[in-house]
């Protein structure tokens, strides 16, 4: 198999098989607080290389029913290429059923409605899309590369396509004193649409990134761990588009699964028992523990 890079993938993604298509981050690779794909420039996999994947694929007598593509952001890929790419799934692994990956928001402004439903009957499902954030003021800060109206532009062209897809949420991202402001600004962008599940992480800086670097000298203050639940409590109040919700990254303090609006309630206490029961250094010695994303 031809892979630039460790396997880099959602923890609900772990029965999935995985198929290379491009490798490195296609336009950006500078978010601040992004630790990954940074050994490998960008590139898309020569189709010859696909090809031979698949057929070692093949020969592994795989039955996975799902494939999730490699690389930071394979839905850059053009139209074209990605209905050429699940042609050739389909046809070396008959047993796929659906095939996901990474995705930036950007990666959705050069398809329309209509080729996003056609992507959406050739099998594609659910990508992983690293939202992050609904605030502008943090989007700009984490440069991101694109605004709350830019995310709510392209997920909209994808609800309005039946195209299935992901929305991460970062727990954190604005640091010390900014939980509430982008708990509330993130859920007002989600409640206007409609995505299969949020998946929540949460913020652990890592060496070798900006915004380490930036805690480092005291431009960025990180909240505190008890700040994090708490603007996750209010991030989970604020919501009301019924979707599945799911923090169960190993960046998690407190792991939460449930659905919106259903479990609300459940997963709010959980929280709110964690923060009358758990002293800051405990929960700081966890964020500390954590090597590796």
């Amino acid at each position: 198999m031809h892979f630039s890079s460790g396997i880099n993938r959602p923890p609900y993604e772990a029965e999935s098989a995985y198929l290379q298509v491009t490798s490195g981050c296609s336009t950006h690779n500078q978010c601040a607080f992004c630790a990954f794909y940074k050994e490998s420039s960008f590139k898309v996999s020569p189709m010859e290389e696909i090809k031979a994947d698949l057929a070692e694929l093949r020969s592994m007598n795989l039955k996975e029913k799902r494939i999730f593509l490699q690389g930071a952001d394979p839905f850059v890929l053009s139209y074209d290429k990605l209905m050429m790419i699940a042609g050739l799934i389909h046809e070396y692994l008959p047993t796929v059923e659906s095939i996901g990956g990474y995705a930036r928001i950007n990666n959705m402004t050069n398809k329309s409605v209509a080729e996003l439903r056609a992507l959406s009957e050739a099998g594609y499902s659910n990508p992983y899309f690293g939202i992050e954030s609904g605030d502008d003021v943090i989007l700009e800060r984490m440069n991101k590369g694109y605004t709350s109206e830019l995310i709510t532009e392209q997920c909209s062209k994808m609800d309005a396509a039946g195209f299935r897809y992901v929305a991460n949420f970062l727990n954190g991202l604005g640091g010390h004193g900014y939980g509430m402001k982008h708990a509330h600004d993130s859920a007002k962008i989600l409640n206007g649409l409609k995505p299969t599940m949020i998946y929540a992480s949460s913020l652990t800086l890592m060496p070798g990134t900006p915004l380490y670097r930036q805690a480092q000298t005291g431009e960025f203050q990180e909240a505190t761990e008890v700040e994090k639940l708490q603007e996750m409590m209010e991030f989970i109040k604020s919501l009301t588009t019924p979707t599945i919700f799911e923090a169960v990254h190993v960046s998690i303090a407190v792991p939460l699964v449930g659905t919106i609006p259903h479990d609300k309630d459940k997963m709010i206490t959980a929280l709110q028992r964690v923060i009358d029961n758990t002293p800051e250094n405990k929960l700081r010695s966890f964020r500390e523990s954590i090597k590796s994303l």
